[in-house]
């Protein structure tokens, strides 16, 4: 085992993935090698997630048995969301581990293990100094994670929102925007890379320059990003919130092609009582007008939205409210949460009287409503002639995403034919399924 290699275990989102590729270009920056194998590794990092009480449960057992099966010399180093909040409870439920930081400083990670590497340093050593928000002293790496011909862009970080449900302020502090021009100049790296798809990715992306004076800030970045980058064949847009979807942005979607013409707008419910337990927008009257405009100024829209069901109050009324706004609004894609229940969020002192029976009933209602709305909108691409983003192949099969669907939470189109891994190729659809779509290579 040589101690100037690394391996680092990305937990949660594709937020996480960002900080975890970041840490890597430092850490290959600074003469560590990444290797595969965790137990080829003298330095193993695993970068949590901690939003919600199954992922924090998922970051414990990843740490627990790296720990377990640590070898001698091997330094084990937890980072991230979960480490942030409960740094002390990771240090004490965790026996073995070494290094301890936040997803605030996640830049510090060769300091960490520089600290580590001294004599007589009390373990675990704790690097969690007090910052009220991300730090935006990124020592110029490229705040990217790149997956075949796509990458995730990270445009900003933290949220200043007040959901009450939500952990995410107090994990990563109000949201930070990063710099426009240092945004510009990462998607030309990424073209320059071959990269066909860029997704813009924050907690939330209309809320991106208003730190920084902005005004539309997401609509100003993508005018620009269109000029920079004119042969990037994507642009996708991932968590819009709701009220700040703008008129400017939807036809700025709509006058540049490479914008793909997809939204991610996570709703969370669709009665105004629930929403205003949950500190959201209420104005359901402003979703409807809105999704009605933008499905006008874009024809071929896809629409994906999250829904938490089981929130504390959530009558049964309320529950039928928002099956009734899913089969109103027939969304491409839905996906759906029971409500977690998180110490020191606002919804605290609600507590979470829904009984968890009643929300796995509720939340197999609200999926067994929407599969037949997604397979009848699949459905009517069987014939038409897609581009799609090769992914993966396997034997004169491969699969891929079209504009319709975002990496890993949407469904996938599968592809009779062959084609390289991170290729643009035309596929006519010749099936649907609930998720999925199939084809042929179009001649």
């Amino acid at each position: 085992m040589n101690k100037k290699t690394f391996h680092i275990i990305s937990l949660g989102c594709a937020k996480n993935s960002v900080d975890s590729d970041s840490m890597g270009q430092l850490l290959e920056r600074d003469g560590y090698r990444f290797v595969k194998a965790p137990q080829q590794a003298g330095i193993l990092v695993v970068n949590t997630c901690g939003f919600i009480g199954s992922a924090r449960e998922e970051s414990f057992r990843e740490l627990r048995a790296l720990a377990k099966a640590k070898l001698p010399g091997q330094l084990l180093i937890a980072a991230g969301c979960l480490t942030q909040r409960y740094g002390m409870q990771v240090a004490n439920q965790v026996p073995g581990i070494d290094g301890i930081f936040g997803t605030r400083r996640w830049m510090d990670i060769i300091e960490v293990i520089h600290e580590l590497r001294k004599d007589r340093v009390p373990m675990p050593l704790l690097h969690l100094p007090e910052t009220s928000s991300m730090g935006l002293d990124e020592k110029g790496v490229l705040r990217a994670s790149l997956a075949g011909g796509s990458a995730y862009l990270k445009i900003a970080d933290g949220c200043r929102r007040t959901c009450a449900f939500c952990a995410i302020p107090m994990i990563k502090g109000t949201s930070v925007s990063r710099p426009l021009d240092v945004i510009m100049d990462e998607a030309i790296q990424l073209q320059e890379l071959g990269v066909r798809e860029i997704i813009l990715l924050a907690q939330d992306t209309t809320d991106y320059g208003h730190d920084l004076g902005m005004q539309d800030g997401l609509a100003s970045l993508l005018e620009r990003m269109t000029k920079t980058v004119p042969e990037m064949d994507w642009i996708r847009i991932m968590y819009a919130f709701p009220g700040y979807i703008t008129d400017r942005l939807i036809n700025v979607m709509a006058d540049h092609p490479q914008i793909l013409p997809y939204l991610d707008i996570p709703l969370q419910h669709a009665h105004p009582d629930t929403l205003t337990r949950m500190r959201r927008p209420a104005n359901m009257d402003w979703v409807y007008s809105t999704i009605a405009k933008m499905r006008q100024t874009l024809p071929k829209l896809a629409i994906r939205t999250t829904f938490i069901v089981g929130y504390p109050g959530e009558t049964e009324r309320e529950f039928q409210t928002l099956l009734d706004f899913v089969q109103d609004l027939r969304f491409d894609r839905v996906g759906a949460f029971p409500f977690s229940f998180e110490l020191g969020t606002p919804s605290e002192p609600l507590g979470d009287p829904v009984p968890a029976e009643v929300k796995e009933e509720r939340f197999r209602r609200l999926m067994e409503l929407q599969q037949p709305i997604s397979l009848q909108i699949n459905q009517y691409y069987v014939g038409q002639t897609m581009d799609v983003l090769v992914e993966g192949r396997k034997k004169g099969i491969f699969i891929g995403r079209s504009f319709r669907e975002a990496p890993e939470v949407d469904g996938l189109v599968i592809v009779e034919g062959e084609a390289e891994i991170g290729s643009l190729v035309p596929v006519k659809i010749t099936g649907a399924m609930e998720y999925d779509l199939t084809g042929v290579i179009a001649n």
